[in-house]
């Protein structure tokens, strides 16, 4: 900081310009030090970049398993019989008719009411067939004792 005296005097300009600069440079310094020290914005940012390493990790790793379950099913078809093949055909096929026609008589012959409720019912019901399984399994616990 401390230089020697040149024999020309610097100028209240220059001296102005000097003191700018400085404070420039001072202010520059200190920014990187508290960039530094703040701990709470850099583990944020560690965060988002191991947000983004993450998400393209798991992009790779799902293509792979996509490729993989797809070679998985080309081996699969070439060792299955055709005969196989084709009853497993048929019987998708029963199972989508039999499923539009089941829509189709829901559709028509259900109230509006039980259509509207539809999830409260079935899950009724689900209840029903849970609690008649649960009791017909006692009921065959206390049998056999």
């Amino acid at each position: 900081m401390n230089q020697p005296h040149d024999k020309q005097t610097a100028g209240p300009g220059e001296l102005r310009a000097k003191v700018e600069r400085t404070r420039h440079d001072l202010g520059e310094t200190v920014e990187a030090l508290v960039a530094k020290t703040d701990v709470k914005a850099r583990a944020q940012e560690k965060a988002v970049a191991i947000k983004g390493q993450t998400a393209t990790k798991a992009a790779e790793l799902s293509e792979q398993a996509v490729a993989k379950a797809t070679e998985a099913a080309h081996v699969l078809q070439d060792k299955v019989p055709d005969q196989v093949k084709g009853k497993a055909a048929a019987a998708t096929g029963q199972v989508k008719a039999a499923a539009g026609q089941a829509t189709d008589v829901w559709q028509d012959k259900a109230p509006e009411q039980v259509r509207n409720r539809r999830t409260a019912f079935l899950a009724g019901g689900a209840t029903l067939v849970v609690a008649y399984v649960l009791v017909r399994r006692k009921r065959k616990q206390g049998s056999e004792v």
